[in-house]
């Protein structure tokens, strides 16, 4: 089970080999090590990034909820972004777990949908019906270098235009 989870491995050998039992929190630990290797798994490890992993929610899921996925989720599907949703087994809580950055704007309609109880058709299973001149989803660009910056703008691309249709004041 676990290239990358040191300890945890480690520690379950050691709660395996005791014959008193806590074979409960062996399994416990095994799925958590599970869950951060996936999770890891395209970022470098280090003890630093776990940690900030572990402890943050910006940075992903925080521990927390990656044990509580592990223990209660029940996988419904995934967006063409990479995040993965969930629901437990009677259906009364649904998440997501991010695919890099915390955001919620880059889950779609359809999924946006299902999140908030707009539909129970899960948009894997029943994809929701496009019209032809929907835009495909984008996140929100704004604070980044991909915002939109209209003509004039400081932000625009080259030198700002001259403006002939303006006259500073001046005091007299």
């Amino acid at each position: 089970m676990g290239r990358n989870c040191g300890p945890f491995v480690q520690l379950s050998k050691k709660f395996c080999d005791n014959p008193h039992g806590r074979v409960r929190r062996v399994w416990t630990l095994a799925a958590n090590c599970a869950i951060s290797e996936a999770k890891f798994s395209e970022e470098p490890m280090g003890i630093l990034n776990s940690l900030l992993r572990a402890v943050t929610w910006w940075n992903g899921s925080t521990l927390n909820t990656r044990i509580f996925t592990a223990r209660k989720g029940l996988k419904v599907g995934e967006d063409d972004q990479g995040n993965v949703f969930y629901r437990n087994a009677d259906d009364s809580k649904r998440w997501v777990m991010f695919n890099g950055e915390v955001e919620a704007s880059r889950i779609g309609a359809d999924w946006h949908g299902w999140l908030h109880r707009t539909f129970d058709e899960v948009p894997s299973e029943k994809p929701l019906a496009h019209k032809s001149w929907e835009k495909p989803h984008q996140e929100n660009l704004t604070g980044t270098m991909l915002a939109y910056a209209p003509a004039g703008s400081i932000r625009a691309a080259g030198a700002p235009k001259e403006r002939s249709d303006y006259e500073a004041w001046s005091p007299e």
